[in-house]
């Protein structure tokens, strides 16, 4: 018999994120995530924060723009990135996860972005308050990691994996196939003990979609609010902006990416993953104040 949880609705605003002891009620004030990518080779800075002390200082450098959440990743996900060992990426995250740990004020979250579960558990263990998977907890090892913590969940949908997803990217309808994903995903990981409060969504905008796609999702959130949850959103310097400004200098998609990270909170995502919190954090705030006064 299929397991239908009575908790699957779909409100309009999302309820509250659950991490540890603390809730968050987002409906009228998002969060910014800042990204530190701890690897040589990820598509905007890879090679640049590769030791524990230059990830920690970004990272403290982040939350002094107003980041609420630190997303530390050990692996690339850019289309086509090679995959990297679980010892590899521990090598690589846990030592900037444990300085950053030490040196955060103590309402900041710390994210990592993984999708091996021996890396979510040992991230945990030196502090992090967050598991960012990529491929949407579909390994039950990285649910049993999570049932066995307290820790918030960020679940993600991609077809694939980095290294095939952007190769022929098909969908008959991606609204409807990426809601059906995220709500079978949130059924596993509530059958699996994992509370559904502790968990926030992400469409995977750039994971095996096409331009016409992640437009197409973008312009859809109001209807993907799955199960009451809030919606995390990464468009930060994709290659989808490049594609529409016709520029590949990263440099230019950052005011792009501000632009869309008003245009997002008004359809209702409430966390902004991105790589230069400030200006973000400003256009954020400026179109709450709008919204809710």
């Amino acid at each position: 018999m299929a397991y239908h949880p009575a908790s699957l609705k779909t409100p309009l605003k999302a309820d509250p994120w659950v991490i540890g002891t603390r809730s968050y009620d987002l409906s009228g004030a998002g969060m910014i995530m800042g990204i530190v990518n701890v690897t040589p080779d990820s598509f905007s800075d890879g090679g640049h924060f590769q030791t524990a002390d230059a990830a920690a200082t970004r990272a403290l450098q982040l939350e002094s723009e107003g980041a609420a959440i630190i997303d530390f990743g050990g692996e690339s996900t850019r289309p086509g990135a090679a995959e990297v060992s679980a010892g590899d990426e521990q090598q690589r995250v846990l030592p900037a996860i444990e300085k950053f740990a030490s040196l955060r004020a103590p309402e900041t979250l710390i994210s990592v972005d993984t999708s091996k579960p021996e890396v979510a558990a040992a991230a945990l263990a030196a502090g992090a308050d967050i598991i960012n998977d990529v491929n949407g907890f579909s390994n039950p090892a990285m649910r049993s990691v999570a049932t066995g913590s307290k820790c918030g969940l960020v679940l993600m949908h991609m077809p694939g994996n980095p290294r095939n997803m952007q190769d022929s990217p098909h969908y008959e309808d991606v609204v409807t196939e990426v809601m059906s994903y995220l709500k079978q995903q949130l059924i596993l990981c509530e059958h699996d003990g994992i509370a559904p409060e502790r968990i926030v969504l992400d469409p995977g905008i750039g994971f095996g979609k096409s331009l016409e796609h992640n437009l197409e999702l973008l312009c859809s959130l109001p209807e993907m609010r799955v199960c009451g949850r809030p919606l995390l959103i990464g468009v930060s310097r994709k290659s989808f902006i490049a594609a529409l400004i016709g520029s590949d200098d990263i440099g230019e998609r950052e005011w792009p990416t501000v632009a869309l990270t008003s245009y997002l909170r008004q359809q209702g995502a409430e966390i902004l993953r991105v790589h230069d919190p400030g200006a973000n954090l400003q256009a954020l705030r400026m179109t709450e104040a709008i919204l809710y006064g």
